[in-house]
């Protein structure tokens, strides 16, 4: 019975594969496609990746995705981790209490934390444009990095860091050599989510953002109400970009790893010749 549902299993994989990747693939290789066509492939050409390269506001759009993601992640990161550590060392009621609020913008539908953003700083009075639209991104990512980075803080023996201290660290050189060692996965996953999270957001963005200033969502978007194929362009751009991340956090551990059986291997050695 176990062999004859396994073809079945493999098919629903495939299709699911297919379903998923197909559209990815079918954008890449419309995106050198000569003509404006989005279904009839009439020649090999660059024509659409000079047109984005020379389109002004387009380039721009990327760099501003770019670096809001960038810097979102790294203020959400650093803000998630310390709240984390922060948080293990508080009173029951008031960890279950923020973490509790911390889960809150998670569940919370997008529409609804953009609306309420938006109404916080028309009520401040807050000029929408780049600096609210990095707010924005940091705010709701966060969330996030505290969500990844709190399993790995659990995981801990709670007297690590006296411990450490105990023993003549400081609690800067605790907190730095020992604990943030200890967790630096999560923090690495906290990023990557936080950074993968602002990068792909439009509901927020579009609704926080003004002055002209557009993340590369907005822009897709009102570009996609008229046939532009430099949206495979630069559609394309943001997969390969995406693919050599994932590359690089999947080849970094395995690095890491043979560097690391290296020395030791160098180590009995050495220490086999004494």
């Amino acid at each position: 019975m176990k062999k004859s549902k396994r073809p079945f299993g493999k098919l629903i994989m495939g299709l699911m594969l297919a379903f998923f990747y197909l559209p990815i693939i079918f954008m890449i290789i419309f995106s050198f496609n000569e003509s404006r066509s989005l279904t009839n492939f009439t020649g090999f050409s660059f024509r659409w990746y000079e047109k984005m390269w020379n389109d002004s506001e387009m380039m721009e759009s990327l760099y501003t995705t770019i670096i809001v993601a960038v810097l979102a992640t790294v203020i959400s990161t650093a803000v998630g981790t310390i709240s984390a550590i922060g948080l293990s060392k508080s009173k029951k009621i008031v960890h279950d209490l923020v973490l509790q609020i911390n889960d809150f913008p998670i569940m919370n539908p997008e529409i609804v934390t953009a609306i309420g953003l938006m109404l916080l700083f028309m009520t401040l009075g807050v000029e929408r444009g780049f600096m609210t639209m990095l707010l924005a991104h940091i705010a709701f990512c966060i969330p996030y990095v505290i969500l990844s980075v709190m399993p790995k803080i659990r995981s801990l023996d709670p007297n690590l860091a006296d411990a450490a201290m105990d023993l003549g660290a400081t609690p800067w050189q605790a907190l730095t050599k020992v604990i943030v060692p200890q967790i630096k996965v999560g923090i690495f996953s906290g990023a990557l989510i936080a950074f993968t999270m602002s990068f792909d957001d439009f509901i927020i963005s579009y609704f926080v953002t003004g002055r002209g200033v557009k993340n590369l969502s907005i822009m897709v978007y009102t570009m996609s109400k008229r046939i532009n194929p430099s949206i495979n362009a630069i559609s394309t751009l943001v997969v390969v970009f995406i693919t050599l991340i994932l590359i690089g956090v999947n080849i970094a551990p395995l690095i890491r790893e043979k560097r690391h059986k290296l020395k030791v291997k160098k180590l009995s050695g050495d220490l086999k010749e004494i």
